[in-house]
């Protein structure tokens, strides 16, 4: 009967911690949630890709992101630089994202253009249109703990597309 009580007790506690760590981890993904979709962005990142060219050309190309994260996480400031043997580019933006929408501005630096930016924060991803007068591309960014992807996909301009791996630093 003893027996019995103990190995009760045991399951008892077993069950209780299981519940607790998946009440621990619930409440970290409602902060996380609360904290708005760039807190985790913050800091250098680094890594590599490739650009692709309306010529045709493909190339690869060596990439450092900055982020500065405000602490509730929903606004941004990014720098991007990439430059491979013959091309680079420099974006800078500055983006709020509120109720799942996220908005901004933005501006390549070694070409003098710049717009606004639309588009949506979901969970790990952000998928936003880059617009100018004379310019326009779909990027999508997606982070997953100290890895991120970027893909800018801009059909009909001399900068097609890019697709770059980064690691935080």
């Amino acid at each position: 009967m003893a027996h019995e009580r103990t190995f009760l007790a045991h399951g008892l506690a077993r069950i209780a911690g299981a519940a607790a760590l998946l009440l621990f981890a619930s409440s970290n993904e409602a902060l996380r949630a609360a904290q708005g979709p760039f807190a985790g962005l913050a800091g250098s990142w680094s890594g590599a890709g490739t650009v692709s060219l309306a010529n045709g050309a493909r190339e690869s190309i060596r990439c450092r992101a900055t982020y500065s994260v405000a602490a509730a996480g929903n606004n941004l400031q990014q720098s991007l630089r990439c430059a491979s043997d013959s091309y680079n580019f420099e974006l800078r933006s500055n983006v709020v994202a509120q109720s799942g929408s996220v908005s901004g501005t933005w501006s390549e630096i070694t070409r003098n253009v710049g717009g606004n930016i639309s588009g949506r924060a979901n969970g790990d991803q952000i998928q936003v249109l880059v617009d100018s007068p004379s310019f326009s591309a779909n990027l999508t960014l997606v982070t997953q703990g100290s890895r991120q992807s970027i893909s800018i996909r801009s059909p009909g301009h001399e900068f097609s597309g890019a697709t770059i791996t980064l690691a935080r630093k």
